[in-house]
């Protein structure tokens, strides 16, 4: 299937999964699968379906550089085990949004470029919003009772580290000294969760302009 096509297929499947709470989904996969890019298309078609949409990401729920580099600058294991807060992201985002939450929400509470907390206004979602997460190491047992309907977009360490070298300026060679901690840290993530056996729906992405499904949609 073509990319637009694949968007209207997923955005059809969100929004037909109905919750009494707002919707909780991730896009999971590693860093350079495309997971922002594509979180941020979904948008128009999950509004187009009478959806609002809630975006966020990993990326607002960083620990401190100090507990992200415990471990070691090179660490793969620190990188997998100590980037993010997750105990705050629970606290300020997915449990608001969940059975029973106020849906009083916060969609960022860190920003890593300036290693400091930011300072934002509880929102208050609708109850059919979809709240659309995109990040690394989503679907870790920590996380994973959290999401209602999640995608897993299985691309290969040569496309993915290539694409971040095209979007970073870094080394596009996934086994670069420099690439050691994010390959070696992500490969630890899937042994350990084995993302796409719990992904409600996996897509193979190495292909961005014809991406497959290659695991259809299973009950959570």
């Amino acid at each position: 299937m073509t990319r637009a096509e694949l968007l209207e297929d997923l955005a059809g499947r969100i929004a037909a999964t109905l919750r009494p709470h707002p919707l909780r989904v991730a896009i999971d996969g590693v860093d350079g699968a495309g997971k922002t890019r594509l979180a941020d298309d979904l948008a128009l078609p999950l509004r187009a379906r009478g959806r609002p949409v809630v975006r966020a990401s990993i990326d607002g729920f960083h620990q401190p550089r100090a507990l992200r580099y415990r471990r070691g600058k090179d660490s793969p294991e620190g990188f997998f085990r100590d980037s993010f807060d997750l105990d705050r992201l629970a606290a300020a985002l997915l449990e608001p949004l969940g059975p029973g939450g106020a849906r009083s929400y916060v969609a960022a509470v860190f920003d890593w470029r300036t290693d400091a907390r930011v300072a934002r206004e509880p929102e208050v979602a609708d109850p059919r919003a979809v709240l659309v997460f995109d990040g690394i190491f989503l679907h870790q047992p920590r996380l994973r009772p959290y999401w209602d309907w999640s995608l897993f977009l299985r691309t290969s360490f040569e496309v993915s580290v290539a694409r971040c070298a095209a979007r970073d300026g870094s080394s596009p060679d996934p086994s670069h000294a420099s690439n050691r901690r994010y390959v070696e840290g992500q490969k630890l993530y899937l042994a350990e969760c084995d993302p796409a056996a719990h992904a409600t729906v996996v897509v193979d992405y190495d292909d961005l302009a014809n991406p497959r499904i290659t695991q259809e949609e299973k009950e959570r």
